[in-house]
């Protein structure tokens, strides 16, 4: 039984009328142990049947039998299992990946039969040293002459096992010296016994061969008897089929895979530091992305919590009623609610104190000192309700109210200007021309959510502030503070039906300021929303980008990728590599995102704007990256997985 046979094969090339017939009939056994030469034209079809033999192409129509096995019908990863465990190539132009040394060019093989790196760089080492490169072991195929190179290829054809060598012009592209030297080196491997099978279009070269097949216009011209004898270590050499996979399959699938990932992992990071300039212009999109969606989150949640805060300042137990039909905007000129309307909510349960409300800017002055402000004209029960206490000094009382008293509370900021180191307490402003007593100061209150100083205020009572400087007869607002605020829904519609038998229609609004806290809750949530989902779109355009350099890092990689399948890588093998490398692009990307989104939040903060920080926009962004690469990285990998190895191999 031959090795290698051949029968009534044909390849075609185009359909109709532009079909070229490449092989025709090709009718060929080649058994092991022999040293054929196939010898052409140029165009007469001999590189075509190589890679037919070499499991590269398939042919259009006819049987091809290794080992009494028909592999015409093979699927592409049992091709890829074929050509690693029987075959090694040695091309004319080399075909050796320039990212990678010559001890690493010569490792590829057996990076896909789940060789541990120790072992197969031994081997590499062993087979380079043989050959009289142990000096250029971590040399770059440009710092290595043409012969050195071709000798690179041999050793890689032979890392396997090489029980049939495929040499397509080997000596094509050198010079005579080192053509001879990698014929005697074809010649050596014959003798040990390995199957050569020599494609050229030199006689001189083809006579080193022990049977020369000639070619022409894809037929066999001339196919001698092979007469050759075999020596004694021949058979030996020829029927090892124990390949290095074989001896791995023991292994459980799961440590298989964990195995090919990271040597993906390792090739990927190779070829990403060999292309530093593609890769950060790769990087820039994600981390842009990833930045600004942080940014954005961390803003749009600092806002909202600025927001919330504001309302929840004014307490949360808090029921507030404003004049006007329900959905109006309602105001202090429209005249629907009455100092009675307080009297009579007072009167329900649930009730802490219900108060009118008005305000006023006015102007104050102390001896020569004049200060701008706001008066609250309230209710004495306003510390209480707000929760908010006086710091110096007594808040107004309810016989204050009663009695009228032109009687003020300074808030902080108000006190500390008007009366810088005089004790405002006992003394004198005047508000609008009027004269009222200072008889507390309020404690501190601070800068409001949306930057409003809120000690910049004046209280009195409202019957005192509304007869002399507001002059109204209906109120702005009544605020209303709750005991139980589990009660606060039932308490709102107790106050909602009371007014409506009082004005018999409901010509006010009442707002309940927990549903108010949850009503601008959703609203910030909707910002913020709205917010990172154009930052996201930077992010999106970032995948887009990953996409198109991976595209572009196909296309450059076009012939490393048929290195990589010519020496038994399967489909999925290229595409971890591919994937892989805009995972990592996507992730690292996604990290230096992470600092910097951090770091722009960290800044705006500094600068005053509220920022609030969340593990959740960090991890949502990194996976958004990460799930990016994933997305736009797999469309490239696919393309170099799904790439014919013979396209491939001809590719610049």
């Amino acid at each position: 039984m031959s090795l290698i046979e051949l029968s009534h094969l044909y390849r075609h090339f185009g359909s109709g009328e532009n079909q070229i017939t490449v092989l025709n009939n090709v009718n060929l056994k080649i058994d092991a142990g022999e040293f054929v030469a196939i010898v052409g034209a140029s165009g007469s079809g001999k590189t075509t049947l190589m890679n037919i033999i070499g499991c590269l192409d398939k042919p259009t129509s006819g049987v091809y039998r290794f080992n009494g096995k028909n592999i015409s019908d093979f699927k592409k990863d049992e091709l890829s299992q074929l050509r690693r465990e029987s075959f090694g190539f040695v091309f004319q132009n080399y075909h050796l990946i320039h990212s990678l040394t010559a001890i690493e060019n010569v490792e590829v093989p057996s990076i896909y039969t789940y060789s541990p790196k120790n072992e197969r760089r031994k081997r590499a080492a062993d087979i380079l040293n043989s050959l009289g490169l142990s000096e250029r072991l971590d040399f770059y195929p440009s710092q290595l002459s043409g012969g050195q190179q071709q000798r690179v290829s041999i050793s890689r054809a032979l890392m396997n096992g090489g029980k049939i060598i495929l040499a397509d012009e080997p000596t094509g592209a050198l010079d005579s010296k080192s053509g001879e030297d990698v014929m005697k080196l074809l010649m050596k491997l014959s003798d040990m016994g390995h199957t050569v099978i020599l494609i050229t279009h030199d006689a001189k070269v083809a006579a080193h061969a022990h049977r020369i097949i000639e070619i022409k216009d894809g037929k066999i011209l001339s196919n001698p008897a092979f007469e050759y004898k075999k020596n004694g270590n021949s058979d030996k050499n020829i029927n090892i089929k124990q390949s290095l996979e074989q001896k791995k399959s023991a292994k459980m699938p799961f440590s298989l895979f964990i195995y090919e990932i990271a040597e993906a992992v390792s090739m990927a990071v190779s070829s990403l530091r060999m292309n530093v300039f593609r890769t950060i212009l790769t990087l820039l999109g994600i981390v842009i992305g990833v930045a600004s969606v942080i940014a954005m989150l961390n803003i749009g949640d600092g806002a909202k919590k600025d927001v919330l805060n504001s309302i929840s300042s004014m307490g949360t137990n808090m029921i507030m009623v404003f004049p006007g039909m329900p959905n109006s905007r309602g105001g202090g000129g429209i005249e629907t609610l009455v100092l009675s309307d307080v009297d009579a909510i007072n009167a329900l349960p649930n009730i802490i104190a219900a108060m009118p409300e008005a305000r006023r800017s006015v102007t104050l002055r102390f001896n020569n000192n004049d200060r701008s402000t706001t008066l609250n004209a309230n209710s004495w029960a306003y510390p209480q309700v707000r929760e908010w206490g006086v710091a110096q000094g007594v808040f107004f009382t309810k016989e204050d109210e009663q009695n009228y008293a032109k009687v003020v509370i300074l808030g902080d900021s108000v006190a500390k200007e008007l009366f810088a180191g005089v004790n405002p307490i006992g003394q004198y402003v005047l508000v609008n021309n009027i004269m009222f007593q200072v008889i507390g100061v309020m404690s501190k209150k601070g800068a409001s959510a949306m930057g409003d100083d809120e000690d910049d205020v004046v209280f009195t009572p409202y019957s005192t502030g509304n007869l002399h400087i507001i002059g109204q007869k209906y109120l702005r607002n009544i605020r209303i503070g709750v005991e139980d605020t589990n009660k606060i829904a039932q308490t709102e519609e107790d106050i909602r039906q009371l007014l409506i038998e009082r004005h018999g229609m409901e010509d006010f609004r009442v707002l309940n300021m927990t549903s108010l806290i949850e009503s601008m809750e959703q609203t910030q949530n909707t910002f913020t929303i709205l917010l990172g989902s154009i930052a996201a779109i930077s992010l999106l355009v970032g995948g887009i980008g990953v996409m198109n350099i991976m595209l572009v890092s196909v296309t450059e990689r076009t012939k490393e990728i048929g290195i990589r399948v010519a020496t038994g890588a399967r489909s999925r093998n290229i595409m971890q590599q591919f994937l892989i490398e805009a995972l990592i692009v996507s992730a690292f990307g996604g990290f230096i995102g992470i600092l910097l989104g951090l770091s722009a939040s960290f800044v705006i903060n500094y600068f005053g704007m509220s920022v609030e920080y969340n593990v959740l926009p960090v991890i949502l962004a990194f996976s958004c990256a990460f799930f990016t690469g994933l997305i736009f990285g797999y469309l490239p990998a696919r393309k170099a997985a799904g790439l014919n190895p013979v396209t491939a191999l001809a590719g610049e």
